[in-house]
């Protein structure tokens, strides 16, 4: 059972957390949580603040560290030594989170190691305090830092797990805790290198924890809760009238998750595919709602388009020139280009007559690629064999996805349909082999009207 940060942003939220959990205790949960909404954002800057000598800020944000926290406690333990104890631990980690600020403060500088080490203090607070608010309701409980077992490489702020060195620790921390009827509460989102030097998953990563931890322990289900009744249509902020979806397959969460869904973590999938093992998305304040069971395939009866989603704030690069015609290196060198550059591309098309290739960044690297393109292809620029490298900002990325699509013959023609019907100009398309989706790009200022269009067209 995972609890992300709004599930666990309070007292009022953490009982109702621990009741969710007793309520399911014959089933042997184990609990793997966030931070707090709002803290890990508050600690990493702290630790900017300390880097730029900025006194008064950082002792602000050390302060309303301490304060969430003793609030919270206060709020949701009711046993004297057991409150006492969390005031105590809170007290002990503003002191650690302190020193370690202020040896930045000295340096001048925060690395993506040491915001590594300061962004743990959330997770790892909320662990202990979450498990005190357990054994206040007379339920075994301990917390467990998953930095213990969860062992990466040193990519710091965006580790790799080293899966069966991982799933071993992890087998050896937890399991005993199980079989003699305690509730481990672990952290999510931390983890270590082989040498014990801290490390993240990346911001989302509470769910690759869960996922990880679920696998190692063989898990019959893993439950994530979130504040929304399951993966929905669509964004309920774009579609007044979207509705939570029952079923979705691995592949087809996979391709949500890519194209902005925010619910569930797009590598949370890859542990429960490799095990098997079918994820719940469940609501922390509508416990009783049966919420999103994703498996590994879904009923042929289900929607043929079961999901719009969207994510915006990107640039279309093309690549355009005569030259191109029948050279295949030059979309190899575009590629090797951009992978030097460490740039993620979020969509790809080409034209058949190969004159031109497009793909799709996020705004804030694209004109670090038009350059590198710039540099890589100058002597082609200046034969004339490629025209130009051009950049259009304000794109957004709009994809219908469902495995209902496969098949099944005129997904595309409605599609189109719905978007002319509402005067939408369709900028670049994409649709891969498996038929599971179709991606569009669209000026941003038609992201809200195609979403809402294509929803109306195919689930109402």
């Amino acid at each position: 059972m995972k609890f992300g940060g709004t599930s666990v942003g309070g007292a009022e939220n953490l009982r109702r957390v621990a009741e969710i959990i007793v309520a399911h205790r014959r089933r042997r949960p184990i609990v793997v949580v966030s931070a707090m909404n709002g803290i890990t954002d508050l600690l990493l800057a702290a630790a900017h603040e300390a880097a730029e000598g900025r006194e008064q800020e950082l002792k602000a944000k050390l302060e309303a560290f301490r304060h969430r926290h003793v609030q919270a406690i206060a709020g949701a333990i009711t046993d004297p030594k057991l409150r006492a104890h969390g005031l105590a631990l809170t007290d002990r980690f503003t002191e650690d989170l302190t020193r370690i600020l202020t040896g930045m403060s000295f340096l001048g500088e925060a690395t993506p190691r040491a915001l590594d080490a300061v962004v743990s203090f959330g997770e790892r607070l909320l662990a202990e305090i979450l498990a005190g608010v357990l054994t206040d309701r007379g339920v075994k409980a301990k917390a467990l830092n998953a930095q213990r077992f969860i062992i990466t490489d040193d990519h710091f702020g965006a580790a790799t797990p080293l899966k069966e060195l991982t799933y071993r620790k992890c087998r050896r921390a937890v399991l005993p805790l199980v079989r003699r009827g305690i509730i481990p509460v672990i952290t999510g989102f931390l983890s270590s290198t082989r040498e014990g030097i801290p490390t993240t998953l990346g911001r989302g990563g509470s769910d690759y924890s869960a996922a990880l931890i679920g696998a190692a322990v063989a898990a019959r289900e893993i439950w994530i809760y979130t504040d929304v009744d399951g993966i929905m249509t669509a964004d309920p902020k774009v579609v007044a009238v979207g509705r939570s979806l029952s079923e979705l397959s691995y592949r087809e969460v996979a391709e949500l998750a890519y194209f902005g869904a925010k619910v569930v973590h797009p590598k949370t999938v890859f542990p429960a595919i490799e095990r098997g093992i079918p994820i719940l998305i469940k609501n922390t304040f509508n416990p009783a709602f049966p919420g999103t069971r994703i498996v590994p395939r879904t009923r042929p009866s289900n929607p043929i388009v079961k999901a719009i989603t969207s994510i915006g704030r990107l640039t279309l690069v093309t690549v355009e020139g005569a030259g191109m015609l029948g050279v295949p290196e030059i979309t190899a060198r575009v590629f090797d280009t951009l992978a030097r550059e460490g740039i993620n591309v979020l969509l790809i098309s080409q034209a058949s007559s190969q004159q031109s290739i497009c793909f799709v960044v996020p705004q804030g690297d694209a004109e670090r690629v038009r350059r590198a393109l710039e540099q890589e292809f100058a002597r082609e620029r200046r034969q004339g064999d490629i025209s130009s490298i051009e950049k259009q900002d304000g794109v957004a990325i709009v994809a219908a996805v469902g495995e209902g699509m496969r098949g099944t013959p005129g997904v595309a023609g409605r599609l189109f349909s719905a978007l002319g019907r509402e005067g939408i100009n369709i900028i670049a398309i994409a649709q891969g082999s498996s038929e599971r989706n179709i991606s569009l790009v669209v000026s941003e200022r038609d992201r809200a009207s195609a979403v809402r269009a294509i929803h109306q067209e195919f689930i109402g």
